[in-house]
């Protein structure tokens, strides 16, 4: 998703002068030409991300709007205090872009993964955070974000196209209604690509699923969501993300708050290091039940039987 930001931030550069672009010493040999538009907004901090959000907080205040970008863990572990003390508590328009989300920089480790960023700033105050499965939203999540002008956190990852007729309803986006459903699967942003091509192997396992991405917290959870889950009501959550503060845990609260009827809830998350390995990202995934195999052998679990 990297490209389709950088493609993004060089169209906003030219239709907006208010727009401030900070990056911590990252960003090579992707964001030259943003920086060629962006001229003297466009501003290097170094690797000093706490000092980074502090220079945007004085800027918004100022009337600019500004993105901060680093690779997940360092925009988010690393300036979590400025971030909420001179961002978020003054509504200010600052915008912490993180690439790489979840286990995104796979063999370089845990000080490089993203599992608890969820967790850590969608309880913030006046700060909404997004996190697109599909490059296709990248635009239209940017745009959005620069016209609420508020706190927000973007989580970027690797994703392919929306499927057609996709959907937007609160917080979600529907990107697969089966024909005769009866699990309805949610996903935290790119995991909803292993979700699709674990489906794509059986038109039958399709047909008895629902698959909704969530896009942005805090949650919305429509009618029209809450009428899918009751048409088919035993859930799966997939989120590359420890469970606490996560899709799962925040998706139940809504549940049992309006009294949606479920006949099983399952979640899968994130699982940490359970070997004490690194590896690829897709090497996480699998340890953590995440990947299309395990997926479906999930989605069978929770099918009911005839």
């Amino acid at each position: 998703m990297r490209k389709e930001f950088a493609a993004t931030m060089e169209q906003l550069a030219t239709e907006d002068d208010s727009i401030v672009f900070i990056t911590g010493d990252l960003g090579y040999a992707a964001l030259e030409s943003l920086q060629g538009k962006l001229g003297k907004r466009f501003i290097n901090a170094g690797v000093a991300e706490q000092n980074m959000v502090g220079v945007a907080a004085g800027f918004a205040h100022k009337g600019y709007k500004v993105f901060c970008y680093s690779i997940a863990p360092f925009i988010v572990y690393r300036c979590l205090e400025q971030f909420r003390n001179d961002v978020c508590f003054h509504n200010l328009p600052v915008f912490l872009v993180g690439n790489g989300g979840g286990y995104g920089y796979g063999i370089m480790g845990s000080s490089h993964h993203t599992l608890e960023d969820i967790a850590c700033l969608s309880g913030l105050q006046n700060a909404n955070v997004w996190v697109p499965a599909f490059a296709d939203e990248v635009d239209p999540v940017i745009r959005q974000i620069v016209s609420e002008s508020r706190p927000a956190y973007l989580r970027l990852g690797f994703g392919k196209n929306a499927p057609e007729n996709s959907y937007s309803s609160g917080s979600f986006k529907v990107i697969h209604q089966g024909e005769t459903p009866e699990i309805t699967i949610f996903a935290l942003g790119p995991i909803a690509n292993n979700v699709m091509t674990a489906l794509a192997q059986s038109n039958e396992l399709a047909a008895k699923v629902n698959v909704i991405n969530a896009l942005h917290f805090p949650l919305e959870l429509t009618s029209d969501i809450v009428n899918l889950i009751e048409k088919a009501p035993a859930i799966l959550v997939a989120e590359e993300h420890v469970a606490t503060g996560g899709l799962a845990q925040q998706l139940s609260v809504q549940l049992l708050e309006k009294g949606v009827r479920m006949s099983s809830f399952k979640s899968l998350k994130a699982e940490g290091y359970p070997n004490r390995l690194y590896g690829s990202q897709a090497y996480h995934q699998k340890l953590s039940e995440l990947d299309p195999a395990s997926l479906t052998a999930h989605i069978h679990q929770l099918i009911i039987p005839a």
